[in-house]
């Protein structure tokens, strides 16, 4: 195992106060996944990649494919806001520690820990060898709110976006 302590990431599908659903089923785990810059965290990446390869040569005796591990090449992504990026995603089945900058408690009523905001993170990597295969995870450990950020996924339309359909209602049913 290795802990992995990352700074300034920013938060991407953060499940930290309720257990993440995937096709309307409870997964049963907390999860959140966590956008590191190429070129800002590059010493945090080198040190996650060379974990990774430490977990998988003495602990898996192999290598594991890149789509088995918990970190991801962002250039690789669909998502335009991973380029430039990589994205580790962490979970747990234990409800993680969530705090704001003064160390205090965060509750999700609070509302200050959001798609997009920077946090500061620690997981700890582990290699995974049982019935499901051979993979390296990353357990949730605890997230620390640092700063905030455009939001993600705000989804919100704009009226602006209705004037390429006119006045006219010319269109044939």
């Amino acid at each position: 195992m290795a802990k992995i302590k990352m700074q300034g990431v920013r938060l991407s599908f953060p499940n930290l106060f309720n257990t993440a659903k995937f096709g309307g089923e409870d997964t049963g785990k907390y999860e959140s996944t966590f956008i590191l810059d190429k070129k800002i965290h590059k010493d945090v990446i080198a040190d996650i990649i060379k974990a990774i390869e430490t977990l998988s040569k003495e602990e898996l005796k192999s290598k594991i494919p890149a789509d088995k591990l918990c970190l991801k090449d962002g250039d690789e992504s669909a998502r335009a806001e991973n380029h430039g990026m990589y994205t580790l995603k962490a979970s747990t089945k234990k409800r993680p520690l969530v705090i704001n900058r003064d160390q205090s408690p965060i509750t999700e009523s609070d509302n200050i820990v959001y798609a997009g905001c920077y946090v500061n993170a620690i997981v700890t990597l582990w290699a995974q060898n049982n019935q499901f295969g051979k993979r390296i995870n990353a357990q949730l450990d605890g997230v620390q709110f640092s700063h905030g950020g455009e939001p993600f996924g705000d989804g919100a339309v704009s009226v602006n976006e209705f004037d390429a359909f006119g006045m006219d209602d010319d269109f044939k049913y």
